[in-house]
Formats: structure tokens, sequence, C-alpha cells
């Protein structure tokens, strides 16, 4: 059983350790945050939610308490009724389990039952086909392709926009 909660700075030490490389860094947070990955980094991501009043950063914790997943609500929109998911990550000694399909459906059920939203969204890069395919196991569908929309070193990466509605 998966439970979220809200993210606290103590959790950045678990987080940390999931990233075992550059390009699996690069797929969480598509150069939003520099490489390469510690708590700072995960202080800097709090510290800009922190004043962000349309965003939200959430841990997933298992039976125990302890941190599996991260994640991140954001671009609340209110007026067209939509939030997006980012920055999701499961502890990769965890990966392919289903903490991830239950961390997910934890998250839309708060975006329906708690925000109020119709509508949820997120981008997954076309080379993460188990997180892709995690997101359509939940209901999600792809509404838009972007081909060779991201570049990493000398590769052009495509991206899903995928959405879930109510």
């Amino acid at each position: 059983m998966v439970r979220l909660r809200p993210y606290r700075s103590c959790d950045a030490k678990y987080i940390v350790t999931w990233i075992s490389s550059e390009e699996e860094f690069v797929k969480w947070c598509a150069n939003l945050i520099t490489y390469p990955f510690t708590e700072e980094s995960m202080n800097k991501i709090q510290e800009s939610f922190e004043n962000n009043e349309k965003g939200w950063l959430f841990t997933a914790i298992d039976k125990k308490g302890t941190p599996i997943g991260f994640m991140s609500m954001s671009k609340a929109d209110y007026e067209n009724d939509s939030v997006h998911l980012g920055f999701i990550i499961v502890d990769s000694s965890k990966r392919s389990s289903g903490f991830g399909k239950q961390m997910i459906n934890q998250a839309i059920k708060y975006a329906f039952e708690i925000l109020n939203v119709s509508r949820v969204t997120l981008k997954v890069f076309d080379n993460n086909s188990t997180a892709h395919y995690c997101y359509q196991n939940v209901g999600f569908v792809d509404e838009k392709y972007m081909e060779k929309e991201f570049p990493y070193k000398d590769e052009m990466w495509g991206c899903y926009c995928m959405a879930i509605q109510k």
C-alpha cells in the first residue's frame, strides 16, 4: 500500500539515491535541475515550490512510512480545471512492483477529489517506455507526441503529452 504525504526536506536523503546515472536523471527532471543530483538539489526544488501557490510536492510512503516515491503537482489551473504531474520517481529498488501505479492513482484521486479538478496532465519521454506504460495503465492517454523535442547529448528525445479526465 502506498500513501501520499507532503514532501519534507528529510526525504531528500532517500530520493537522491534512486537515480544512478545522468541519463536517468535527465529523464526524470528534463534538465530543470543541475546534475549531479544532491540533497541540495532537492532543497532547491522545495524552495521553488514554497512560494508557488499553484504547486505542491509529495512523497509516497510505504506501510512502514519509508519514502518510496516522489512527485510534484504544478500548474494548477482552476479556470481550466487542471493540474500537471511532474518529477515522478519511484525508489529504484522498488520499481516494477506496482508502487508507481499506486502512487499515480493516489495523485489522481487527490487531484480529482481534493483539488476538484477534472483533468490531470503529465509528460514522458519516448525512451522511458516503462513509465509511459505505467501512465497508460492507470488511464492516461497520449494527447500529443512531440518528435525530437528534447536534446540530450547527441540525441533528440521525443515526448508524449498525456492526460486523464475525471
